[in-house]
Parts: C-alpha cells; sequence; structure tokens
C-alpha cells in the first residue's frame, strides 16, 4: 500500500516545484493556485515592494497549512510502520524542506532586521530546526537518506530569505520589464536549476562573473547589490552562528572616475615606490575582498587594453600581483561588473578584447530603461514616484504613527504628478532614467520645478504635442500652453494676440512664465 493517496501525491508534487521554484515568476503562481485548488485567492504574478502584500497573507500561509498537515500526516504513517517508494520518500524530504524553510522564516527575517548575519552570536534557535530536521527524517526503519546536512540547510534558508529580501526591497515596480529583472537577479543567485544549485553549485557561484548591462540610471548598482549580498553564508553548528557577516561583503569601483594606473592600484593594490605618489604598500579590494565577498566593477567597459588582461587573468587564474611586485596572490571573492556600453560593437570596434568579453558574459543581466516599463505599463510612473515620495519624506530617528509622513508623501506624489503631466507630458522619454526620475523629484521638492538638463526648449514642446495627440488636457490648459507655445516664438505680447485672435491682456493673462522661459530656451 502507498504511504500517499493519489490526492495526497498530487499535492506533494506541485509542494515539490514550489520548493525549488524561482519566486518572481508566474509559474509560482499556478503552483499555489494548484495546491490551493478553490482556497486560492487571486492576485498578481509579481513580488514587488510597491504592490500589496495582501495577498501573500492570504496564500502562503494557506499553503504553509497544507504542507504542515501532508508532512505530519506522512511521519505518522511512516512512524507507524507503513512502507513507501522511494519516489515518495523524495516528495516527502521536498515537502519536509518546504515547511522547515517557512519555520524559519521569521528567525532569518529577524537576522536581517538587525543588518548583520550575527557574525560571532549565538543563533540559539537552529537547536530547534535541527530538531525537527532530524524528527521528520531520521525515522526509525525507515531508509531516508537526506541529502543535506541540517547546518547546510539552516544557511541555505538564510540565503533564499536574504535573496528575496534584497530583490524585494532593491527592484521595485509592477511592470513585467521589472518583473523580468527580479526573475533574472534570482537566476543569477541560484541559477535556474535551484536543486542542481544546492546539489553541487552553492559554494561554486563565484567562479562565474556577473555582467550587468544597461542605459545610466536603471540601477545596476542596485541589482549588484542585491546579488552580493544574497551569496551563501555557512553556519557552524558548534559556534552556533553564522561565520561572516553579510552587510560587509560589497565593495564598488566606479573605474570611469579614475585614471589607468588609478584603477591598477585600486583593484590590485602596489608596493611602495611603484609609481609616482606610491609611498607606501597598499592593498587593493582583489586582495582584500574576503572568499565569500564580492568587488563591483562599475563602467567596466571604460578600462583600457592593458588592465583588461590583467583582469582577464584574475578571471582565468584568479591571481594577480600588485603593481610593482612580482608574488602572486589570490583573489577568492566573486566579480560582479556592470558598463552602459554594447560591449559587443565595442569588441568589433577593438576597444574590448575578446577573450575578455566572452568571460564577462558568461552571466549577463539586463536593466530595462524607465522609457520601457513606462511603455508597457504607463501607471507604474505613479507607483514609482510614490515609492521615491514614501523614501524622500520618511522621518529618521523617530517613527510617526499618526500617518503624518505618509500623508507627506501622498501630497509629494500629487505635487511631481501635477508638474510632470503638466510641463513634460505623460510620454517623456526619461533619458535619465530613475536617476532622472529622482532628480525630478527632488527639484519639485525644493524649488516646485524641474526642467531636463539633456532636452533644453523641447520638454515643454513635446509635452503639450503628446498631451494634445493623447487628449489629456482640459480646455483652459491646452489654451494656457498653447499661448504660452506662441508667445515663446514671438516675445511680443501683441504679436502673439493678433495670431490667436485675442486681446492682449488674456494673452498676459494665460502665459505660463516657467514654460515660457523653458521654451525660450529652446
Amino acid at each position: 500500500m502507498a504511504v500517499l493517496s493519489e490526492g495526497e501525491r498530487v499535492l506533494a508534487t506541485t509542494l515539490a516545484k514550489l520548493t525549488y521554484c524561482n519566486p518572481f515568476v508566474p509559474e509560482r503562481i499556478q503552483y499555489e493556485r494548484e495546491a490551493l485548488g478553490e482556497e486560492f485567492v487571486e492576485s498578481g504574478a509579481v513580488w514587488n515592494a510597491s504592490a500589496s502584500l495582501e495577498w501573500e497573507r492570504a496564500n502562503i500561509p494557506r499553503v504553509q497549512q497544507r504542507v504542515e498537515k501532508l508532512v505530519e500526516t506522512v511521519w505518522g504513517r511512516l512512524s507507524a510502520g507503513q512502507a513507501a517508494t522511494q519516489q515518495e520518500l523524495d516528495l516527502y524530504q521536498d515537502n519536509v524542506l518546504y515547511l522547515l524553510y517557512h519555520r524559519t522564516r521569521e528567525i532569518s527575517n529577524e537576522i536581517i532586521r538587525d543588518g548583520e548575519a550575527k557574525t560571532g552570536k549565538r543563533v540559539t534557535a537552529y537547536r530547534q530546526f535541527e530538531g525537527d530536521y532530524w524528527r521528520y527524517l531520521s525515522i526509525p526503519g525507515v531508509k531516508i537518506e537526506p541529502r543535506y546536512s541540517p547546518h547546510h540547510m539552516f544557511a541555505s534558508f538564510f540565503q533564499v530569505r536574504r535573496a528575496f529580501h534584497h530583490i524585494f526591497q532593491n527592484i521595485i515596480g509592477r511592470s513585467m520589464p521589472a518583473a523580468r529583472l527580479r526573475a533574472a537577479v534570482w537566476q543569477s543567485i541560484f541559477t535556474n536549476d535551484m536543486e542542481r544549485y544546492e546539489r553541487v553549485l552553492w559554494d561554486r557561484m563565484a567562479d562565474f562573473m556577473t555582467l550587468i548591462v544597461g542605459p545610466s540610471g536603471t540601477g545596476k548598482e542596485l541589482v549588484a547589490r542585491a546579488i552580493a549580498l544574497s551569496r551563501y553564508i555557512p553556519f557552524d553548528p558548534k559556534a552556533l552562528a553564522f561565520t561572516e557577516d553579510f552587510k560587509g561583503l560589497f565593495s564598488a569601483l566606479n573605474l570611469s572616475a579614475l585614471s589607468p594606473t588609478l584603477i591598477e592600484s585600486e583593484l590590485f593594490g602596489h608596493r611602495r615606490g611603484a609609481f609616482t605618489g606610491a609611498l607606501e604598500d597598499r592593498t587593493g579590494w582583489l586582495e582584500a575582498c574576503r572568499g565569500l565577498g564580492t568587488v563591483f566593477l562599475d563602467e567596466v567597459g571604460e578600462i583600457d587594453g592593458a588592465i583588461q588582461v590583467k583582469l582577464l587573468r584574475v578571471l582565468q587564474t584568479r591571481t594577480f600581483q600588485r603593481l610593482g611586485d612580482t608574488a602572486s596572490r589570490r583573489f577568492e571573492g566573486k566579480i560582479i561588473a556592470a558598463t552602459n556600453r554594447d560591449l559587443a560593437k565595442e569588441m568589433q570596434a577593438g576597444r574590448i578584447r575578446a577573450d575578455f568579453y566572452y568571460r564577462l558574459c558568461s552571466d549577463m543581466i539586463v536593466t530595462p530603461s524607465l522609457r520601457e516599463i513606462l511603455q508597457d505599463s504607463p501607471q507604474e510612473l505613479r507607483n514609482l514616484i510614490m515609492f521615491i515620495a514614501a523614501n524622500l519624506t520618511e522621518p529618521r530617528g523617530e517613527t510617526r504613527a499618526d500617518g503624518r509622513y505618509e500623508k507627506e508623501a501622498e501630497a509629494l506624489t500629487e505635487e511631481v504628478e501635477k508638474w510632470i503631466g503638466k510641463h513634460l507630458g505623460r510620454e517623456y522619454p526619461w533619458p535619465g532614467n530613475f536617476r532622472e526620475l529622482e532628480q525630478c523629484m527632488r527639484n519639485v521638492l525644493i524649488r516646485g520645478e524641474y526642467w531636463p538638463a539633456q532636452m533644453p526648449g523641447k520638454g515643454a514642446r513635446q509635452g503639450l504635442a503628446e498631451a494634445v495627440m493623447n487628449g489629456s488636457l482640459t480646455a483652459e490648459e491646452l489654451l494656457r500652453r498653447y499661448v504660452t507655445l506662441v508667445q515663446a516664438q514671438t516675445r511680443n505680447y501683441e504679436e502673439t494676440a493678433r495670431r490667436l485672435g485675442l486681446d492682449r491682456r488674456t494673452v498676459k493673462a494665460k502665459v505660463d512664465p516657467g514654460m515660457l522661459e523653458e521654451m525660450g530656451r529652446g
């Protein structure tokens, strides 16, 4: 007799898929729907910090209740001596892992809230976890071969929770381009096969360099930080402590801001006297990086051929030398690089070495532009504005329980939205991406206005044309903006009045001074 009924087998199979599923892909929603049936609460398919989490509280606890009941039922049958096939035991072990992960969620969340992996600090909750682990997977008379040690799984669950936290917090938005980016970052951390990752790759991901490409201002460093702070950190079961503090495992270096000599010195270090100004020995970023650490090289497309050769050696052999030194040193960490250049074209033009390029792009992530996101989901602009407004107005060093700062964020959101709609238009391309949007909000917050530096004179004109095409203006707004446009061309109230068939006083009353100044710069 099988230990699982047909219905239980279907549920256990679905739960096993959930155990190893990328949480940022739509398939996760489908698996939850299959596991819950009529109890499933319909919701969006993307996790993000700007969306409501009401549905998480609805579906996740329901799934957890199902897996709790199934695991306890199967454990009881196995303990009573009921036979099981190897496939059933494999499904049971997958379900146990899913159950134990959710039991450790609050432990992991507490450590993340503290901002450290509690290096050297005792995590006494591990004892309960280890007891549960062996209770479920070491049943007398049942040949279950645990795939992993309990302390490895405890560390793995903490890694999964950190990865979810950092992706969730750093990559916001409800649009599909943002959702795809979150899923891609998860793959860079765990690959597309989490079971294989757990079997053989959990301590090998530093061997794979990650290249992040995309326009300036699209959050490439945030993506790098999410990956770096989500690397596997071992747990020492004797000391009851993690071996590293995750918050200190990320170092960023902007290569475009340094000369070639300084880049080499910063990366590889130097000996005293290696060049003019080298007054003492210096440890470079690669040498200072610990085995679980990550060095982020921003604007890697800017470096010259000689440094490419040296970096290639690091990627191939993990060895390097300080400037002015002959001793080889070893790099143990991970490298993440980023660029806004098209490196394939740079390679074809001879500015990027082919061997260096192919080492860089073994794992590549593309960050979408703000324009792409808004083309996919125009309503996303308000969500992003609200998110930034909350960060700009949230108090520091105190909490306000009366909700006043939330009201300030809402007021700033309305103010910025109104300014953009009135002066830039909903179709404004945001060439500076998220960085420009944040700058726009800071300008409106401080000055009450924002005029794009990259499009002198065009913003208001283009905004007017696009607003007319979209039918988004009232008759009064259309008149005011059109009068201002003609006045910017004539610079003469009488001439503007003549062209428009209005009297001079009406023209003066309708002209928008700020828009007139911006148009006049074109």
